[in-house]
């Protein structure tokens, strides 16, 4: 039995599918709930995953933005139905630690990516380290990305990177304008792997870290890691997996 807590972003679109709802299923509070339903695009469910994890209950997404690649396409004939047959996926994501120039430590959680970015008019210049590997001593460039699967069909595909399948285990590394050496292209790596990057000149070429949209300024080091220990539940859709949604953006990559 259907017992969802709705959630909403503060969009016309999302209030008008919030409104079809109410008069379909009983919004249940979130303590007795048996799932999430979270209307809106992905930015307003990548905040809702990790505000309301908490609760441990699975997120079922309603698109009202644009792309969607997070949520389910909406239809009013059959969002009831599809809701009692969602199939459940589970994710977890990358762990950020970031030491800025003043030594203090902040951490965050990213479903999709961390994004290593410059922070000013001059061109970042990073050391990135896979545990005591080096995999690369010196890069130059407008920044780096680090991508969960789930997210690699976002940021990281804006900057060609490649596209990773839900059950690879592997992250990708992706650069983003690199200047020196301008043929590297960056690596795929185990979901095992402890990413260390170095800000190689902190006072001339500051860079920022965001976790997803989460962002540190003046960032020194950045460790990241999987964190296995965190599992966010999604549902969706049997004709619309996400595994399926990878898939066809894997064949239009190809084929474009």
């Amino acid at each position: 039995m259907l017992k969802p807590h709705i959630l909403f972003d503060n969009t016309k679109t999302s209030k008008k599918v919030k409104n079809y709802l109410d008069h379909k299923i009983k919004n249940i509070s979130l303590s007795k709930c048996n799932l999430i339903i979270v209307i809106g695009g992905d930015g307003f469910m990548l905040s809702s995953l990790k505000k309301y994890n908490k609760y441990k209950k699975p997120f079922y997404g309603i698109n009202a933005g644009s792309y969607g690649f997070l949520m389910n396409k909406f239809s009013s004939k059959n969002t009831i139905r599809n809701l009692s047959k969602a199939k459940q996926v589970s994710i977890s994501p990358l762990e950020m630690s970031v030491k800025n120039k003043f030594n203090k430590t902040k951490k965050s959680i990213a479903i999709n990516e961390v994004s290593i970015l410059r922070q000013s008019r001059q061109t970042a210049s990073l050391e990135i380290s896979n545990g005591s590997q080096k995999i690369i001593k010196k890069l130059v460039s407008d920044g780096v990305l680090i991508s969960t699967p789930a997210g690699s069909t976002a940021y990281n595909m804006s900057v060609y990177g490649p596209i990773l399948n839900l059950d690879s285990k592997k992250l990708s590394i992706r650069p983003i304008s690199a200047f020196r050496p301008r043929r590297w292209k960056g690596r795929i790596v185990s979901d095992k792997s402890k990413i260390t990057i170095k800000n190689l000149n902190i006072n001339k070429r500051p860079i920022s870290a965001v976790a997803d949209n989460y962002e540190v300024r003046n960032a020194k080091t950045i460790s990241i890691k999987i964190n296995k220990k965190v599992k966010f539940n999604l549902l969706y859709d049997s004709n619309r997996s996400l595994q399926k949604k990878i898939k066809i953006e894997q064949i239009r990559k190809e084929t474009n």
